[in-house]
């Protein structure tokens, strides 16, 4: 006999769980003060390395007695300038969490990539008051203070889709404040955010992943709506759950997404992911039209591949036209790749750009010093030449 499901509190429940799997989720559409356009992602994931049954962790760490610990952290994060269509992604494989995270009456969480060579970023996920927040990562750092109370999904925080039982809510209005590092740069931004908090006692099987396609929309008329399709390749359950301008919160299970013909295609993964959704939500008489902003927004961790995309949304709802920004989530999308090889190529590049920027710093060294050389004899001369044409 399954347990009744608890009752979700705050603010306990904002805090870390003795769960399977749990992860602190943020995305947003920001902009400068000239108007230029960036979206961000950043989640920190916590499993049980013991129950989750991840490939990497399971058959390396674990058979080799390397992790002892009952919980390891794991932290992705993307930053896209949608006006140059660039994207800075941070996948930390494994987070170093401080000794006194999770141990205040508020959430606190202070964490590290240890494998970070040259410099590590203290990130940050406090919770500064009840339900606001201080985000700090690698190229984010941003206030966020919410306008709207949880969204419960489901009604009560607890939903189960395809037999899988998870605890979720969500803070969709979040009024974001702060900087994004971009090429470098540290710009001052501001716009509206997004919160997600699930916990599960499910351990997934990556042979065979279930497929989720899950959306959150901000419609410019206040009406905020958190939809997700999930597939456990026997059938398909809809969860869509929204809340509007006044916090009236309503929870659907009827809804139709059509994926459009837009797809792309990685070459790394192989694996086809589509840019444009058509989303209807009968009850409501809603029907949206979705469109991904940027074209490669792939995250590669392990042996799982997903998409996290900023989007556009424009529609009808009881027969107004109605727009907004969201993002979308596709995992578990059919792919065929070897990660170890992925990740091999990955550090490959990583050390020869830093070979790269070491020779560039040693060739301004030697210009520099060009001038003062004003002796030289023919074959002294050949030789300098040589040297710095290696170096270019």
């Amino acid at each position: 006999m399954s347990r009744k499901p608890k009752k979700i509190s705050f603010p306990r429940d904002n805090q870390a769980h003795r769960s399977i799997i749990e992860w602190w989720y943020f995305n947003g559409h920001l902009r400068n003060k000239t108007g230029k356009h960036y979206s961000f992602m950043d989640c920190l994931f916590k499993i049980d390395p013991k129950r989750a049954k991840i490939p990497l962790v399971s058959k390396i760490l674990l058979k080799e007695r390397l992790i002892t610990i009952p919980y390891i952290y794991f932290a992705h994060s993307v930053i896209t300038d949608l006006t140059k269509q660039k994207n800075y992604k941070k996948i930390q494989y494994v987070s170093l969490v401080s000794h006194n995270s999770f141990r205040q009456p508020l959430l606190f969480i202070n964490y590290a990539d240890p494998t970070a060579i040259s410099g590590y970023t203290n990130c940050e996920i406090v919770e500064t008051s009840q339900f606001n927040f201080h985000l700090k990562s690698e190229n984010l750092d941003l206030q966020l203070k919410s306008n709207k109370k949880p969204l419960l999904e489901g009604g009560h925080g607890y939903i189960k889709p395809c037999n899988r039982r998870y605890y979720y809510y969500s803070l969709t209005d979040l009024y974001a404040k702060g900087t994004v590092a971009v090429n470098k740069k540290i710009i001052e931004v501001e716009g509206r955010g997004w919160m997600d908090h699930q916990w599960a006692n499910i351990a997934y099987n990556y042979s065979h992943m279930d497929k989720w396609s899950w959306f959150s929309l901000k419609l410019e008329n206040g009406l905020d709506i958190m939809l997700f399709e999930y597939d456990d390749c026997l059938h398909k359950e809809y969860q869509a759950d929204m809340i509007n301008a006044g916090g009236r919160q309503e929870h659907f299970k009827k809804a139709l997404l059509t994926p459009g013909k837009d797809i792309w295609h990685s070459k790394k993964t192989k694996a086809k992911y589509p840019l444009s959704w058509t989303i209807e939500i009968p009850n409501k008489k809603i029907r949206l039209n979705i469109h991904s902003l940027k074209l490669d927004q792939e995250m590669i961790f392990n042996t799982i591949n997903y998409w996290e995309a900023p989007l556009t949304v424009r529609g009808t709802m009881s027969g107004k036209e109605v727009k907004g920004l969201g993002f979308i989530e596709l995992v578990g999308y059919p792919s065929d790749y070897n990660f170890l090889i992925l990740a091999t190529k990955d550090i490959n590049k990583k050390i020869q750009k830093e070979l790269r920027k070491s020779r560039k710093k040693i060739f301004r060294k030697i210009k520099r010093k060009l001038p003062k050389i004003t002796h030289l004899t023919k074959k002294e001369g050949l030789k300098w030449t040589s040297r710095l044409h290696r170096l270019e």
